[in-house]
């Protein structure tokens, strides 16, 4: 395929990734079903055996409503305001069903406020709620527990949808499986020696598979990885790799990119490489159970060795020049891995940075002063670097 064809499924994809509400609510309107996710830990293998669409939900720093956070409380994760902001406007009605993973303090104090506003206040159509507690360490005992956790949901599923998940089980995995090896691929196309893409456009077609099934994905995403050889290569900047809070919108990667001239060659968070490691080695609710307890480390569920053996892997990988943090306020967990995070890249010669407690929108400015300040040398949990 020529370039012409991979740049147009990349042009579409990101059209996607800038209206996913909108694109998102058409699907609904041509009679799709939709069922919101939050975090993610839900396997869209389950949503997609069902018969819906599995919609990721994801806030930003333009949407956000006094009421949410009065009840929520201004101590939160803003990235649970900006959702809650949106479900309370009503933007989200579309939704048949929201499932809510328990994979951070957040995610959990948006699930209870959502349950108390729909029990309370039943004008606000608020949808159908159900919170998904999958556990991450390594045992079977854990294996088992999160088994039945996914059984339970599949059942929830099957009632919002009015389709059983057993039957379409296979052909999700099946079809899941293909979109994540396409999106190893696409991630892979900003590393390497001749990088075609940058990471802010990475991150964008991830953010649109994470709001498209898998019939409409998979066709732009295997047009995009067929044609990529002839995409243009890029100039060569600053090589980045991302820790810290998950971005949820691109506006860090547009400031590091487009702004300072980097190129952010990987992430270890979960809207990013982290939500592609999840390998499913069958067709059946304990095969998911033990991919989704051993996908790849969330600063929230696992330790800090394993973090950070993960991250200097990964910086290795990427060839990457500088690992940066970048945490949000009231997002604590990722600022206690970067010590030791730092320390595991260090003993290969990479220099870190770590900007601490930010407020949601990131400036860039605070982005420049951060790279400047790379080092390698050890940095207090929590510290701004």
């Amino acid at each position: 395929m020529d370039v012409t064809t991979a740049a147009a499924a990349l042009d579409r994809l990101e059209q996607v990734y800038s209206s996913r509400p909108g694109t998102v609510r058409a699907l609904a309107e041509q009679g799709r079903r939709v069922i919101g996710v939050v975090g993610a830990d839900v396997p869209v293998e389950l949503v997609e055996a069902a018969g819906a669409v599995a919609y990721r939900l994801h806030g930003h720093p333009d949407v956000l409503s006094a009421e949410a956070q009065e009840v929520l409380g201004a101590s939160l994760d803003p990235v649970a305001h900006s959702v809650l902001t949106q479900v309370l406007g009503g933007s989200l009605t579309f939704l048949d069903g929201l499932v809510v993973s328990r994979d951070s303090q957040a995610s959990l104090q948006l699930f209870y406020a959502l349950r108390e506003l729909r029990r309370l206040e039943p004008h606000r159509a608020i949808p159908p709620l159900h919170l998904l507690d999958l556990l991450h360490l390594p045992t079977e005992p854990t294996a088992r527990y999160d088994e039945v956790r996914l059984g339970r949901l599949a059942d929830v599923l099957g009632s919002w949808t009015g389709q059983p998940v057993t039957a379409g089980l296979t052909a999700s995995v099946a079809a899941v499986a293909e979109l994540r090896h396409l999106l190893r691929e696409v991630s892979d196309l900003r590393r390497g020696p001749r990088p075609v893409l940058t990471g802010t456009r990475v991150l964008r077609v991830l953010g649109a598979a994470a709001a498209l099934p898998t019939d409409v994905s998979l066709p732009l995403l295997r047009r995009l990885v067929d044609g990529a050889g002839a995409l243009p290569a890029l100039p060569q900047g600053r090589r980045v790799y991302l820790t810290g809070s998950a971005q949820d919108h691109d506006e860090v990667y547009v400031a590091l990119e487009a702004a300072l001239g980097c190129l952010v060659v990987g992430e270890d968070t979960d809207w990013g490489d982290l939500a592609l490691s999840a390998d499913v080695g069958g067709a059946d609710l304990g095969a998911l159970a033990r991919a989704y307890r051993d996908r790849g480390p969330a600063a929230a569920t696992a330790s800090l060795p394993r973090r950070a053996a993960w991250t200097a892997e990964q910086v290795r990988r990427s060839a990457a020049e500088v690992l940066l943090g970048v945490v949000r306020e009231h997002d604590e967990a990722p600022a206690w891995d970067f010590p030791a995070q730092r320390a595991a890249v260090a003993a290969d010669g990479v220099p870190s940075a770590l900007l601490a407690r930010q407020p949601y929108r990131v400036l860039a400015t605070d982005l420049r002063s951060a790279l400047g300040s790379a080092t390698c040398e050890p940095v207090l949990s929590g510290a701004r670097a």
